[in-house]
């Protein structure tokens, strides 16, 4: 297995509990679990590295267990209990130099020392549905869910959030607008924050000013987003929705650039390569899709047999780079698929019909015959 792992460069979560590595340049998936004892409730809901090397992946679960997988290896290593399942699945899971981070939807967030049984507990508020880290600066995170707003913690000092969200003014009937954040990324190299809504909003806020209102608020289509994702190229986000809709939105105008194509069901994961112009895909439809921020275009497409929750890219440089450029679109089938595509096709419809027009031509002539030869016997 650990010949396997090595070569894969995404991770993605399945809905089975099913850990699966892809290699694009091999067009190979690999499931990494035991199958004796897969259940429901080892769901993979979130997904993080566990070292600045990447050679660790901590896959956060339904039933509150972390496990972490050795990507030299290619075995679990360890797992620990984080999480209670009457609390909620996990929304968000970063690690520190020292700690990890882990947050559930009751709004519980919680910082693991390593090495000690002692946690720092916070209270973010209910209903959360994504706590995100800032990577520039790793003990902030921001928390956000429905009808609680985006806020921004200090874990060095987490007695009260650092920034919190005013929620935009009354809409054109007077009447309040409904907070639902679904997901949060920091903007590199600024203090900027981006959000995407379930009523198909992205706002930026800046928490440099004293304005606690969004500075730019932009719509996409007209159903809930799930996800969202920061090119390495700044001044824009990719944002996805339920009904299988990817988009690049400018964050300087609020304006589409245009939209990737492709997806045929809800978006569960999005997350874009950290140096290269490529952002990989995955949700419901059971497909990875790794699309290119240049042309739009789809680069590799691979069915995974599982709904999927979430995706996780190696910063190293994708084997999808020294792939040829024609973009053909590899998949890595079931064996249902399989068996369709060995069928051959059936014309012989085709054929009946064309016989049965042949045989009402020919009876239609021998009919106006008939005819004629009884009018010459009357006329006789």
């Amino acid at each position: 297995m650990a010949a396997k792992s090595q070569i894969c460069s995404i991770w993605l979560g399945s809905e089975t509990g099913i850990l699966k590595g892809v290699s694009l340049t091999k067009k190979q998936a690999f499931n990494f679990c035991e199958m004796s004892c897969l259940s429901r409730d080892q769901e993979v809901c979130v997904m993080a590295w566990g070292d600045p090397h990447e050679s660790e992946v901590l896959v956060g679960s339904v039933n509150g267990t972390v496990k972490t997988f050795s990507t030299d290896k290619g075995i679990f290593t360890a797992s620990r209990e984080c999480g209670d399942p009457s609390q909620g699945r996990f929304t968000g899971l970063a690690v520190t130099d020292s700690s990890m981070i882990t947050c559930v939807e009751s709004g519980l967030l919680k910082v693991w020392k390593e090495g000690s049984t002692e946690t720092v507990e916070v209270n973010v508020g209910n209903g959360v549905c994504r706590m995100q880290q800032n990577q520039s600066q790793r003990h902030h995170v921001a928390t956000g869910g429905k009808e609680n707003p985006l806020k921004v913690w200090d874990l060095e000092r987490p007695d009260k959030p650092i920034f919190t969200a005013k929620n935009v003014a009354h809409d054109w009937l007077d009447m309040r607008v409904p907070v639902w954040v679904r997901d949060i990324g920091f903007i590199p190299d600024s203090d900027k924050i981006v959000t995407c809504t379930g009523h198909h909003q992205v706002r930026v806020y800046d928490p440099s000013t004293p304005q606690r209102r969004p500075v730019l608020e932009a719509q996409f289509g007209e159903y809930p987003l799930t996800a969202l994702s920061l090119p390495a190229s700044q001044g824009t986000v990719v944002v996805g929705n339920t009904h299988g809709e990817l988009a690049i939105l400018d964050l300087r105008k609020g304006l589409v650039c245009g939209c990737l194509k492709g997806l045929a069901g809800a978006v569960r994961g999005l997350q874009c390569h950290p140096s290269l112009p490529l952002v990989a895909s995955c949700g419901l439809d059971r497909f990875l899709r790794v699309h290119s921020l240049e042309d739009r275009s789809l680069q590799h497409k691979v069915y995974l047999k599982s709904r999927l929750n979430c995706v996780l890219l190696s910063s190293r440089e994708l084997e999808s780079s020294n792939a040829d450029v024609s973009g053909d679109v590899e998949e890595v089938k079931a064996e249902e698929d399989e068996v369709w595509d060995t069928m051959e096709t059936v014309t012989e419809k085709a054929k009946k019909r064309a016989a049965q027009k042949d045989e009402a031509t020919v009876t239609g002539v021998d009919g106006n015959k008939e005819k004629k030869a009884s009018k010459k016997k009357k006329v006789m």
